[in-house]
Order: structure tokens, then C-alpha cells, then sequence
């Protein structure tokens, strides 16, 4: 009997530890490639020597269905957002009973059809509009009473804050509108329409999620704080996995079960951004896929297992859908900004927070000599710190004393 193999689109980012957990039990990895000219955040997860074949997905679908339908993989499974949708296809194609919904398809991929499944659900959600006419946009907003309130604009396909702006009230859009649109973002793909939507005040979470024939389990539910810098939104402060018995934590789980469900997903992983405001939770947005760093690691630390933990288990043992989690330590991640584009005076103050008596983990990019971006996303962060224990006030402490050392660094 030949040895199972997978196959996973883009094993990049948090995703590069898909394939050594599926080896580890016996289970050999193909490596699908929708580009071979990888961005620097990706370029460092990448290792060939896990795979042991690698396709080139930038070529005709169904040349790459019939090369992948030779090697008769068990599972096609996402690794990066970029390897969602191809992922999606080659399942719908070669393993549907393992797969989601096809005619869902779209609002599994596409934040505009997104937003739309879930309105036409009658689940709450944001007002919203996708489109490439400025004065639409200008219309769309008078029409819906949000012309004295501020606005979201953003890709319609995009991940890690990605051109993330925020329109103030009774600003002009137009310029933002046109910073995006006609664009190329992160992901690769042209920006032909804008994503506008209301903005939703509140705390935004995350709700990670495995699922097993349409059985949605909350693997973790993290918290989130992030700041703006002008107009960009979503610079990371921290995120700190939220305790199982929290009183926002079975809400949350509810809203997002309803939602997967709306959206087809049936099976897999799923990280899906939430804003729990003053008239209860609303969707941000659905990825459908394991979640990025660094929430794997703090998932696994919080509770034993992560998403790919939980996958290999389904796939590998037939295990059912895992439970929803409960977190039996208290971690948090900090993120690391620079406040301008230039050189590190000094990194030495960042360089120390490793001796902090609950780091776990920590990952700078800031070094003294080097230049740095300022910080407008997830992207241009420069390092993070990550802390755990079960001292919920020592880690508060410990968070407390990255931040005086995250102002005291120098960029000149």
C-alpha cells in the first residue's frame, strides 16, 4: 500500500507546519505553488525539502487537477491565504465529499460576497459596499446615513491590515478610494473594486475554528488591541488568548458558527475576525484557513493543540471535530512598532525584554544599525514579544514593561 500523501496551496507563514505534522504520523506532503516569486514575510517558511513534489499552480487549473489527481493526495488542504481559493477548486474537483461548499464558493473567498451571505442570512452585519465608481461610493454613504460617521476602505481580497484605511466624518473618500483602487496588494491580485464599510466601534476578536462535516469547534478566541496611524487602521498592539469560560466567549462562538455555516465552510480551518460592538458581534471578515502568527503557537501553548493539530487528527485517526477548547494558561503577544521609517539607534532596550521572566518567545526584525519601515500593518511590524504563564498579573507586568521599552527605542 502506498504511503497517504497531502497537498497543501502555499505552505507558507504559520502554514510551513502543516507538512512536519502530517510527516510525523506517516503522511508525505505535495507542495502546490500559486507564485515562485514569494514575498520576504513568506520567503523565510518556505522549505522545499518537506515536499516531496511541488506543482506549479500558476499553470492552467486543469493541468494542475490532472497532474495533482496522479498523485491521488488524501486531503488539499490551504496553507496561506493565497493558497485558499485553489485549494477550494481542486477539492470541489478531486475530493468534494472532504471539501465545503462549492456553491458558497465566492463568500468563502471574497469579502464583498462575504458581507452579502451573511446579510441575506439575516444574520448582523455591517453596511457595505464593493465597487470602482468613486461617486457610487459617495452615494452609497449619503444613502445610508454615514456621512458623519467614518468609513472603512480596503481590497476586497487582502490579509494583515493590508491597505486597511479609515475615512473621517465628512471627509472626502476620493483620495483614499483612488490610493487603493487599481493597486496590487499583498496577496498579489489587482484591486479592481473597493471594499467600503461602516465602522464598527467596539473589540475586535478573533475565532479560530476547526470543523468536521459542517461540526463547527472553537479552537481558540483571542482579543485584540490595535491602534491607527493617520488613516491606516489595524497597527497590532497585542492579542491575548481569551479564557474558555469568559462571559463574551459562548456569544462570539454562536455568531461564528452561524456564520460558517452561511458561508458553506464544512471542513477545515477557519479564522474568522469578529467586532463585538454595543449591538453585539459583526462581522469583520472569514479566512479560511489556519490562522497566522503568531496564534498557532499561542493556541498551543494556551491549550495543548492547535488547528494543524486538530486536522491531522481528523484526517490522519477519522477523529471527529475536537471539542471547544479550554485554555489552561494565560498567554499574550505583543507587537512591536517603529513610529517612523529610518535607522535603529539602539536595540538594545527590545533585546533584553527576552529576559522577562514570562517571554516564551520573541521575534525582532529591529536591529542597531538596520533601517526599518514605520509600522502601518502587520507587514511593517518590527518584532514581537510572547508571553505566557499562570499569572495573569505577571504577565501584565511583563506586557507593561515591553511598552516602556517599545517608547524608549531610537529610530533616527
Amino acid at each position: 500500500m502506498s504511503t497517504p500523501m497531502i497537498a497543501i496551496a502555499d505552505p507558507y507563514s504559520s502554514a510551513h507546519r502543516i507538512a512536519p505534522a502530517f510527516r510525523a504520523r506517516g503522511v508525505r506532503a505535495i507542495a502546490l505553488r500559486t507564485a515562485f516569486t514569494l514575498p520576504d514575510t513568506a520567503r523565510s517558511t518556505w522549505d522545499p525539502g518537506q515536499f516531496d513534489h511541488i506543482i506549479d499552480a500558476t499553470a492552467p487549473l486543469e493541468r494542475v487537477r490532472e497532474r495533482l489527481a496522479a498523485l491521488h493526495p488524501i486531503r488539499i488542504l490551504p496553507g496561506s491565504e493565497t493558497g485558499v481559493r485553489i485549494a477550494d477548486e481542486l477539492t470541489s474537483a478531486l475530493l468534494p465529499e472532504t471539501g465545503n461548499v462549492a456553491a458558497l464558493a465566492a463568500a468563502r473567498h471574497d469579502k464583498w460576497q462575504t458581507g452579502l451571505a451573511v446579510i441575506d442570512a439575516g444574520l448582523p452585519a455591517l453596511a457595505q459596499l464593493a465597487t470602482s465608481d468613486a461617486d457610487e461610493l459617495a452615494r452609497w454613504r449619503t444613502a445610508n446615513g454615514l456621512d458623519g460617521e467614518p468609513i472603512v476602505l480596503k481590497p476586497v481580497h487582502s490579509a494583515g491590515a493590508d491597505s486597511v484605511h479609515l475615512v473621517a466624518p465628512h471627509a472626502d473618500p476620493r483620495p483614499t478610494f483612488a490610493s487603493i483602487l487599481g493597486g496590487r496588494n499583498r496577496m498579489g491580485r489587482r484591486d479592481d473594486v473597493v471594499l467600503a464599510q461602516e465602522f464598527a466601534r467596539g473589540v475586535e476578536y478573533a475565532v479560530d475554528t476547526y470543523s468536521a462535516d459542517g461540526a463547527h469547534a472553537v479552537v481558540m478566541v483571542s482579543v485584540y488591541t490595535k491602534h491607527a496611524v493617520g488613516d491606516r487602521l489595524g497597527i497590532y498592539e497585542s492579542v491575548r488568548c481569551l479564557p474558555h469560560d469568559a462571559p463574551e466567549t459562548a456569544e462570539l462562538a454562536d455568531y461564528v458558527r452561524a456564520v460558517l455555516d452561511v458561508v458553506g465552510l464544512r471542513n477545515g480551518s477557519a479564522h474568522v475576525e469578529v467586532m463585538r460592538t454595543a449591538r453585539g458581534p459583526r462581522l469583520i471578515e472569514v479566512n479560511a484557513r489556519t490562522a497566522g502568527n503568531p496564534l498557532p503557537e499561542m493556541t498551543r501553548l494556551a491549550t495543548g493543540a492547535d488547528q494543524i493539530d486538530h486536522c491531522v487528527r481528523h484526517v490522519v485517526d477519522g477523529a471527529a471535530g475536537p471539542r471547544d477548547y479550554r485554555m489552561d494558561r494565560h498567554v499574550t503577544a505583543a507587537f512591536l512598532s517603529s513610529p517612523r521609517t529610518g535607522v535603529v539607534a539602539d536595540a538594545g532596550p527590545l533585546e533584553a525584554l527576552a529576559d522577562l521572566r514570562t517571554c516564551v518567545g520573541m521575534h525582532l526584525t529591529a536591529r542597531s544599525g538596520e533601517r526599518v519601515d514605520r509600522t502601518v500593518d502587520v507587514f511593517t511590524s518590527i518584532g514581537r514579544v510572547l508571553l505566557a504563564g499562570d499569572d495573569p498579573d505577571a504577565l501584565a507586568a511583563d506586557y507593561a514593561r515591553v511598552r516602556a521599552a517599545e517608547r524608549r527605542l531610537m529610530v533616527v
